[in-house]
């Protein structure tokens, strides 16, 4: 029997999202003829870091879950446990394309996510040009679909959308994003403005900004697939109630010894990971109480493997290193 799961975590990438089955008819989007356009490349590091990514099984059936309802996916853990890679390793392995990132800040808004319009440079174009109805008809020149609102483009194919650290946000924004969440739409009032004139079609930029325009028809952007949406959160406040029944909820706890061995041989050089265990328990008893990531444990097994050829003191470095801590008592 075939494995239901479309992200299976094997870091290899193949085109199972087309096993994907239809939506639900209340998450059915039609939004106009797909786009067709060719997605831009993926970052070396990008790669990198999708192949490397470690998933357990309960990762596995919660991201499988968001793509089958077509619900956004609302991580949740420590800093450090792979909240952001997993956006990575998804769209990686399904061949979506490289991620659009929305980074949250207190300061975010949603039109900040949908686009942005460069309001004084036309107003300084048309104050400079000589025919002022040329500069009035090319509107979609200042005007840029954020990540929110490019990943809302209709495509055959959903793109992966990182909002990343969403508690971040002020109280609004996880409200604000309710009607985008469930009608997969939105307007750009300056467009319609426009399209009650002679321009119904305007190409405007996108978030993809090494491939060209989009074409957007009479104001509107509407998805065809809903977009696979990750949100992270370092639980740093809790969400409104409409919030958290639009979302797949996912915990993601800090690796155990066993899986940290594993991550520590996936990343590193395979004489460093022979040597790791120690290392790896010290790290453990560690971590809770200095609050380390994990990342903190990868970058003294890699400095002190290092230094130790070079002659330096490898414990007391990875003490350092790890919260820049004495080493323990003997």
């Amino acid at each position: 029997m075939t494995d239901w799961r479309i992200f299976q975590g094997t870091n290899a990438p193949h085109d199972a999202i087309t096993r994907l089955p239809p939506p639900q008819s209340w998450r059915a989007f039609d939004g106009g003829p797909p786009l067709t356009g060719a997605l831009p490349a993926w970052s070396p590091v990008d790669i990198v870091r999708a192949a490397l990514y470690q998933a357990d099984p309960q990762v596995l059936d919660l991201v499988n879950a968001a793509l089958y309802l077509r619900r956004p996916l609302l991580v949740t853990g420590k800093p450090g446990v792979g909240k952001s890679t997993l956006a990575l390793a998804v769209a990686h392995e399904l061949g979506l394309g490289p991620v659009l990132r929305w980074p949250v800040t207190s300061r975010t808004t949603l039109k900040d996510g949908l686009y942005t319009y460069d309001a004084i440079r036309r107003l300084h174009d048309v104050s400079t040009a000589k025919e002022q109805a040329d500069a009035e008809t090319d509107i979609g020149r200042y005007i840029t679909l954020g990540p929110l609102g490019t990943a809302l483009l209709p495509r055959h194919q959903p793109r992966v959308l990182l909002i990343d650290e969403i508690d971040k946000s002020d109280f609004d924004l996880p409200n604000d994003l309710l009607n985008a969440f469930e009608e997969g739409e939105f307007t750009i009032p300056e467009l319609e403005r426009a399209a009650r004139g002679e321009q119904t079609a305007v190409s405007v930029s996108t978030a993809d900004r090494d491939i060209d325009g989009v074409v957007v028809q009479g104001g509107r952007v509407r998805c065809r697939a809903f977009p696979f949406v990750v949100l992270t959160s370092n639980q740093e406040r809790e969400f409104p109630p409409a919030f958290l029944r639009r979302c797949v909820p996912l915990q993601i706890m800090p690796p155990d010894h066993d899986e940290l061995m594993r991550i520590v041989e996936a990343r590193l050089d395979p004489e460093i990971s022979t040597e790791a265990a120690a290392l790896v328990t010290e790290f453990l008893r560690r971590r809770d109480a200095d609050d380390l990531a994990t990342d903190h444990l990868l970058n003294a097994l890699y400095l002190t493997f290092h230094a130790a050829r070079g002659g330096g003191d490898r414990e007391q470095l990875a003490h350092q290193l790890f919260g820049h801590l004495p080493p323990p008592a003997t």
